[in-house]
């Protein structure tokens, strides 16, 4: 991440997890994102992260590692709760990738040259079809499926360089896709790389969205769950309790970290301590 980014993270963030995961409100992230797209230099990986990303850098330390140097936002109600528990207040908002991305994309009103990676190869023509549609004024470029070899990308990295993209757009869920963002895509090929999971299904149309009434209501994860429980079962109706008993203990284990502080850095405070006694 360039030196901005990396001012503005320490600026306005909260740790979950000891991950940094910044608390700007949506228009503040627009803005912010907005001017990391138009700057020449450096290159900054924006990643949205809910409970079950945050769990999974708990046992993968490669993916947190990854994700310490990432431009964080928060997913999702688990994040919220996470912030309420262990800083006193939620995030100012819930910057989801499938409606923060879209968003940006219409805020961004210079023109920009957008490359497309994930999903099936009809799933991201029809991603980009749509792209297209909602923002005409950006090219949307399909660099690959996701269905190619991890090991040796050599051919997906050729043409990205070939197409010259602006803004690189990966879509191959967590943490595949920060991991092979961070191995293989330097600079030169995007200045800005946003990684956002299943995004290209949604935008296709091939996985429908729960209706607005219910993810006005937070309750998006529900209504997914319903849709493929099959898959999703473990990740909400173990992942989230697992999680909030996470939260819970850092919360706890930080305020002891803070209480021994003291007595394993005794000469930090020793002139008060000294001070008492001669009084």
């Amino acid at each position: 991440m360039n030196l901005i980014a990396n001012f503005a993270v320490l600026a306005s963030r909260r740790t979950i997890f000891d991950l940094p995961v910044c608390d700007l409100g949506w228009d503040d992230a627009l803005v912010f994102i907005n001017e990391l797209a138009s700057i020449p230099v450096g290159q900054t990986v924006v990643c949205f992260v809910n409970a079950h990303n945050m769990l999974t850098t708990l046992r993968d330390d490669e993916y947190y590692r990854i994700m310490s140097h990432n431009l964080v936002l928060p997913d999702g109600i688990g994040l919220n709760i996470a912030s309420q528990i262990a800083h006193g207040a939620p995030f100012p908002a819930n910057l989801n990738g499938t409606d923060f991305v879209p968003a940006f994309l219409t805020f961004m009103e210079a023109p920009r040259r957008i490359g497309l990676i994930g999903g099936t190869r009809t799933v991201v023509e029809a991603a980009a079809e749509n792209f297209r549609r909602h923002t005409p004024w950006h090219e949307f470029v399909v660099v690959s499926d996701g269905y190619f070899d991890k090991v040796d990308p050599t051919d997906v990295i050729e043409e990205l360089e070939r197409q010259k993209v602006d803004i690189l757009i990966v879509g191959m869920g967590t943490p595949l896709q920060e991991k092979w963002v961070h191995n293989n895509i330097r600079a030169d090929h995007a200045r800005l790389v946003l990684t956002v999971g299943a995004l290209f299904d949604f935008v296709s149309g091939a996985v429908p969205r729960a209706p607005k009434t219910v993810r006005m209501m937070r309750l998006e994860w529900a209504y997914r769950l319903l849709q493929e429980p099959t898959r999703l079962w473990r990740r909400y109706i173990v992942g989230i309790p697992v999680f909030l008993f996470h939260v819970l203990r850092y919360r706890f284990r930080r305020r002891e970290r803070i209480l021994s502080y003291p007595e394993e850095h005794g000469s930090a405070l020793q002139p008060r301590s000294d001070h008492k006694k001669a009084s």
